[in-house]
């Protein structure tokens, strides 16, 4: 039958359609009030149109049965698919058999589930277009909705549509970013015609009175035009934004009306469906075990007009299903609970038999609460968090003792935030251990991690501190490092003296090596921002932690392989670093990925690397974006700022910076709001900006010496020099070089002796220059920070041809103008140019070819692809589709002018 007044959405949803078969896939959510045509509008668009189509069709309409059993939505969904999930890479494979409890063992984090989904559904396409339909969304099981959302939101490149369909007012947190299609409720015009086809003998003014009783809801339209009495049942205002919120409840009103001229026994088998989700020989089992004629009752129903018996029993409308169930006494729905969970014996069913048992219980259980919890667990393995918690919270419910009340609850706590639900999960901590109550390890532990990862770092650093004060000598090592990784994103000096010197007396109880190494890593780390050394400690804990930390650890403990080598900064880390995180991308989840993009990125960021340090900063602030990771968002957007400084890319820098700003200040990211304000100030410095940048790099002193922080690395010294230096202000910018030099001479790394010799080389007489460049280089050469080395040619070149120098000049400005084009550092080329032209040289600009030409995520793409991986492993490691992953390939052939992996790998190798 022919839809009314709905020609923009028919039109909107058969665009997608044809979109999609022509390999150009997308997703929208049809959102709207109960009753207002959602459901119709899927079948209008998936009805057959000139004949057959080559289709394939995923569909399924969720309902509150599901809600709390894991990925039981997804499985519904996925189940005609599941015969390409061995085609899948095995990562993936793995971690959607875990999800949909197709082998045992233990899954991977929710994430991971998502990416799997976006896998079957691309391999699934690989046959035919696919459309995939989710109807009732808001009732589908969370995990099931985050993993159909994260594939969604990658739906661009291959044959796939998907349609969901949820109420106004109620759609998850996970849809959110989702394109939305609001239906609304039919005009005045459009109320007519549908009642002139329905009830073509209503009045004019009866079909006004309906459109304005009921805003043009084409259900209520329907329903109340047959019961005249509900247009009187209870006031209503004029139509607008009162009376769509009056229309559920005048829906309700008349579907109880409905059923309290059904028998008891009739409204008792209505029930029995509802509870058994329609099962239809689970219903009439349990309706036996009530002693309810299941046959005679259910016709009656059906007679009646509530529902429709065949293979499933479906309700005439999920409001009417929602009516049966509210309608019933509490006593009576128990009872309905308990016979269910009688009928349902296999082990298959064991989850729904306990949620059954746990909705029927009336007095508190401990045997309960365990199978509660239980459940709990095996829905975490399956990284099925939110229902885990869910389960685990209703085991708190049921507990006798306030301990295993306040265990549960914490429990509960835990896996709410590994499921993203972090006011859930703070609420539930707040329940368990109220202010001023008991405090535990792991409660405490948890408020930290909340805390440091999306709140106030400051009071997460409390948290770890405390945690660690109650804990047994590992984890209380372990904690005490995560305290130390605080104190140096607040830039707290005073507080990281204070936990080193409890780290290092912990030292010395911890048993485990791996413990043992990240203690040294981090104590190593804290004394070189405290100006103490620390450099022997973290050589003293590299070769334990290369070996001991991998990618399956506590995620915590995963940063310390990439900080102890980034605190180094020696020639001999090689691709260490970018090897852990191409292991960690096939074997941990989404959610540890952006932390450790980041660091890959900073380190790449300090050698020749830097197409490959833009690429992962991208990803790590996108995959940051998704996770709701605002601290490693925040770090990230710094990072990718210093790296555009150094580029020359002045308004990314700028912007990256404003964004880093905003979230490192409300959060107290001190670290962070340094490396924006040295981004800002070699920005200044770079255009030639001096009076800028000198106020900048002035200013940032000033922050580090109110924060005491004594590393050297992060101070713009040799940077200030060079500005005061422009600005005639020679007398300051002797007491900054020399004041750094002490710095550096203290600390005795390579890095920043080789700064502090080119600080030096700026103030010195003509007669001592060359000296002093000499000792820099000799520094550089034990680092990979070429950028640096090259600056110091600049600057050598520079002095050279002040002096009088220009044979000697243009050598030293060569070697920087090669390294900076090499680089692409834009301005920084452009100004080595102009001091070689002043020599009386010519040099023509260089314009960007190679990798340099390539998008972030192209050249993602053309590294996993040149170290092997196939276009499948390629996309399950990059969370996109193989679609996608040739369609970036395609793009890199043709900016690139080659025409094989081969040639790609020569050019991707070439970086390194």
């Amino acid at each position: 039958m022919a839809l009314v007044g709905r020609s923009t959405e028919q039109e909107a949803l058969s665009r997608l359609l044809a979109s999609a078969r022509l390999g150009r896939g997308g997703a929208l959510v049809v959102t709207g009030e109960p009753g207002v045509g959602k459901t119709a509008l899927l079948a209008d668009a998936l009805a057959p149109r000139d004949g057959p189509t080559d289709t394939h069709l995923l569909r399924v309409t969720a309902t509150e049965i599901e809600q709390d059993l894991p990925f039981a939505t997804l499985h519904a969904l996925l189940h005609p698919a599941l015969d390409v999930l061995d085609e899948l890479p095995e990562p993936q494979a793995h971690a959607l058999a875990m999800a949909l409890r197709l082998r045992a063992g233990v899954g991977s984090d929710r994430f991971a589930i998502g990416a799997a989904t976006l896998g079957l559904l691309t391999t699934f396409a690989e046959g035919a277009p696919v459309i995939v339909v989710l109807d009732d969304l808001h009732w589908a099981d969370v995990p099931s909705i985050e993993a159909l959302a994260f594939a969604a939101r990658r739906l661009s490149n291959d044959p796939i549509a998907m349609l969901l369909a949820g109420r106004s007012g109620e759609l998850p947190t996970a849809v959110s970013d989702l394109d939305m299609l609001e239906v609304p409720g039919l005009t005045a015009a459009g109320s007519a015609r549908l009642m002139a086809k329905e009830h073509p003998a209503l009045g004019h003014a009866t079909v006004r009175e309906l459109h304005r009783t009921t805003g043009g809801n084409p259900l209520a339209l329907l329903e109340l035009s047959t019961d005249p009495t509900s247009l009187t049942a209870s006031p209503v205002s004029e139509v607008a934004p009162g009376v769509l919120a009056t229309l559920p409840d005048r829906l309700r009103s008349a579907y109880t009306r409905r059923l309290d001229s059904l028998a008891p026994d009739t409204r008792v088998s209505a029930l029995v469906a509802v509870v058994a989700g329609g099962d239809p020989r689970l219903v009439r089992a349990v309706c036996q075990r009530l002693g309810v004629d299941d046959e005679a009752e259910l016709q009656s129903a059906q007679e009646g007009g509530l529902l429709r018996v065949g293979s499933h029993i479906t309700f005439r409308h999920p409001i009417l299903r929602s009516v049966v169930y509210d309608s019933a006494s509490a006593r009576l729905r128990r009872t309905v609970h308990l016979a269910v969970a009688d009928e349902l014996t296999t082990e298959s069913d064991r989850d729904r038999q306990i949620w059954h048992r746990a909705a029927g219980a009336t007095r508190l259980d401990e045997a309960l609460a365990r199978q509660l919890d239980e459940l709990g667990r095996r829905a975490s393995e399956r990284a099925a968090f939110t229902v885990a918690s869910t389960a685990h919270e209703r085991a708190a419910r049921w507990s006798p003792t306030p301990q295993g009340c306040r265990f549960r609850l914490v429990t509960a706590a835990d896996a709410a935030w590994d499921g993203g639900q972090r006011e859930r999960a703070l609420a539930l901590l707040d329940e368990a251990e109220p202010a001023g109550g008991t405090v535990t390890s792991s409660g405490s532990r948890l408020r930290a991690r909340i805390a440091t990862q999306s709140g106030s770092l400051r009071e997460g650093l409390v948290l770890l501190e405390r945690a660690a004060g109650i804990a047994d000598p590992d984890d209380r090592v372990r904690l005490l490092a995560e305290a130390c990784h605080a104190c140096m994103y607040l830039t707290d000096m005073t507080s990281l003296h204070r936990v080193e010197a409890q780290l290092t007396t912990s030292l010395t109880r911890a048993t485990g090596p791996d413990t043992r190494a990240i203690g040294l890593a981090a104590a190593g780390a804290a004394q070189v921002l405290l100006g103490q050394g620390g450099a022997p400690l973290i050589r003293a804990a590299l070769p334990r932690l290369g070996l001991q930390i991998g990618p399956l650890a506590d995620p915590s403990a995963l940063t310390w392989p990439m900080l102890a080598r980034l605190f180094l900064r020696e020639t001999d880390q090689g691709g260490q670093l970018r090897r852990l995180v191409d292991d960690a991308r096939t074997r941990i989840g989404i959610g540890a990925l952006p932390s450790l993009l980041f660091h890959v990125a900073r380190d790449e960021a300090t050698t020749r690397a830097w197409d490959r340090a833009e690429a992962n900063y991208d990803e790590a602030i996108r995959l940051a974006r998704e996770t709701g990771l605002s601290t490693e968002l925040a770090i990230s957007l710094a990072g990718r700022a210093c790296l555009e400084s150094r580029r020359g890319g002045v308004a990314a820098c700028r912007t990256y910076a404003q964004e880093a700003l905003e979230l490192c200040r409300a959060r107290s990211l001190h670290f962070g709001e340094i490396w924006c304000e040295l981004a800002l100030g070699d920005l200044d410095l770079s255009q030639g900006s001096a009076p800028e940048a000198a106020l900048r790099y002035l200013a940032l002193n000033q922050l580090l010496q109110e924060h005491g922080v004594r590393d050297p690395d992060l101070h713009p010294g040799p940077d200030l020099v060079d500005a005061l230096l422009r600005l005639g202000r020679r007398d300051e910018a002797a007491e900054v070089a020399h004041g750094f030099i002490d710095l550096a001479r203290a600390l005795g790394r390579p890095w920043t002796l080789a700064r502090a010799e080119r600080a030096l080389a700026l103030m010195a007489p003509d007669q001592d220059v060359d000296a002093h460049v000499s000792a820099a280089l000799t520094h550089h050469d034990r680092t990979r920070d070429v950028y640096e080395t090259a600056r110091t040619h600049l600057a050598h070149g520079i002095r050279l041809r002040r002096a009088g120098r220009r044979v000697d000049a243009r050598e030293a400005l060569r070697r920087g103008l090669a390294i900076f084009d090499e680089l692409g550092a834009a301005i920084w080329g452009d100004a080595t140019r102009s001091e070689l032209e002043a020599t009386g040289e010519r040099v023509p600009a260089r314009e960007a070819t190679g990798p340099r030409a390539l998008t972030p995520q192209e050249l993602q793409v053309c590294v996993l692809l040149t170290e092997g991986r196939t276009t499948r492993e390629a996309a399950a490691a990059l969370f996109l589709s193989p679609k996608t992953v040739e369609y970036h390939l395609r793009k890199v052939y043709l900016k690139l002018d080659i025409h094989s992996r081969g040639e790609l790998a020569t050019i991707i190798h070439s970086m390194n």
